[in-house]
């Protein structure tokens, strides 16, 4: 049998396709990483991604496996304290506070932040620098045919080619999944996400913060300076037509809903970039593999952006997958491997999945009984120092 044309072809061109791209590519293994659309890589551009991606310690490890992290550091903000705040009371201002410091389990950083459109240009610009991989941006998946020995993929511009494996990081729509007859469990919550970014009076001293009201977590996340003042990006959560309307608001008026909303912790919020909406669902594959394919990131999981897992999770099956092909090179996409990938990583994203689930759940309260229960609970559990600390390990994933 002749050599197939790829060890790998990558379905996806967003963060966690151009990761896996620059991760398998760095180990030595040849990557073709294929998308419908050219990636977006300037801020101000229109379709640019403005949502941030904190990188917890797990992921940022990989990162440097990769061979990237040297290029996203300078860019990076650390991520020192995790705030929760809950403002469920009558009125909108904080009335309990409680952080989580890194520094009790670490002498590192939670993780870092850095804008999506920057990672895609950071890692495509390292993936050009990698004789191992093939970028094709504009060119998309198309078809698959697989069977013991390969896989035969066809592709939007006619190629077709033979592969080991295919990773499918193409998304929660996952055409790579389609494919594959793989099934998926979805559960909607009615709400949305509007991302965005802002400058403040305060700085933010490396805190991420989530306030916790109504509808969903209003949480602002560190940046670099911007324009020579602190900067934050914001992921605010509420129910869909809520956040249809407040994105219409003009932006006088919508700033003076978010400083409402913000409960002015970091003084008068600016806008600073425009305003995107996203929708909120959690959603998991029935299984994370089929004949010479592995899903990973939203092909295989997706949680609302609480607790900065929604990435992390997905480097997780990239880790777990590069292991298994290092281990054993000459085995790489065969049965084996994949229902060991599967074994590995199942578990785990199942119960995060419903973990996530369960604190969208408490944010989006508004039964004033019922906020009063969540701040109890946020309380009880950060007054026991074994409960506190143990909770910051499963969150970057040291434990579990």
């Amino acid at each position: 049998m002749t050599a197939p044309d790829f060890d790998i072809v990558v379905s996806g061109g967003g963060v966690a396709g151009l990761t896996a791209a620059a991760v398998f590519g760095n180990a030595g293994f040849s990557v073709l990483c294929v998308d419908p659309a050219p990636p977006v890589t300037d801020r101000d551009a229109k379709g640019a991604d403005l949502r941030t991606t904190a990188f917890l310690q797990p992921a940022q490890a990989l990162l440097e496996r990769a061979g990237l992290w040297a290029r996203l550091a300078p860019h990076a903000a650390d991520l020192q304290i995790m705030r929760i705040v809950d403002a469920g009371g009558e009125l909108a201002e904080p009335r309990l506070t409680k952080e989580f410091d890194a520094s009790d389990i670490s002498d590192r950083p939670f993780g870092w932040n850095l804008p999506n459109w920057l990672l895609r240009r950071e890692m495509v610009a390292h993936l050009e620098s990698l004789d191992t991989v093939a970028f094709r941006p504009g060119t998309g998946f198309a078809s698959l045919f697989t069977r013991e020995a390969e896989a035969r993929v066809g592709l939007s511009d006619g190629t077709k080619l033979r592969c080991r494996l295919v990773i499918a990081a193409d998304g929660r729509n996952s055409p790579v999944r389609e494919a594959t007859g793989i099934g998926v469990k979805t559960m909607r919550y009615g709400q949305k996400a509007l991302a965005f970014a802002v400058t403040h009076q305060i700085p933010h001293e490396n805190v991420s913060t989530e306030i916790h009201r109504t509808g969903g977590p209003f949480t602002l996340v560190p940046l670099p300076d911007y324009e020579g003042r602190p900067s934050s990006a914001i992921v605010w959560m509420e129910g869909g037509p809520e956040v249809q309307r407040l994105a219409a608001l003009p932006v006088s008026e919508f700033e003076a809903a978010m400083n409402e909303r913000s409960c002015r912790l970091f003084g008068p919020l600016t806008l600073a970039s425009r305003r995107t909406v996203w929708p909120i669902i959690s959603q998991q594959a029935d299984q994370m593999y089929s004949e010479r394919v592995a899903l990973v990131a939203e092909a295989a999981h997706v949680v609302p952006p609480i607790g900065a897992q929604g990435l992390n999770m997905s480097l997780g099956d990239m880790r777990v997958l590069l292991d298994l092909a290092e281990a054993a090179p000459d085995r790489l996409g065969d049965l084996a491997m994949l229902e060991s990938y599967h074994r590995r990583r199942h578990w785990e994203v199942t119960a995060r999945v419903r973990g996530i689930d369960l604190l969208n759940r408490a944010s989006m309260m508004h039964a004033q009984p019922l906020r009063d229960a969540r701040a109890m609970t946020l309380n009880a559990i950060y007054s026991l120092a074994p409960v506190r600390k143990t909770l910051m390990q499963l969150g970057l994933g040291a434990r579990g």
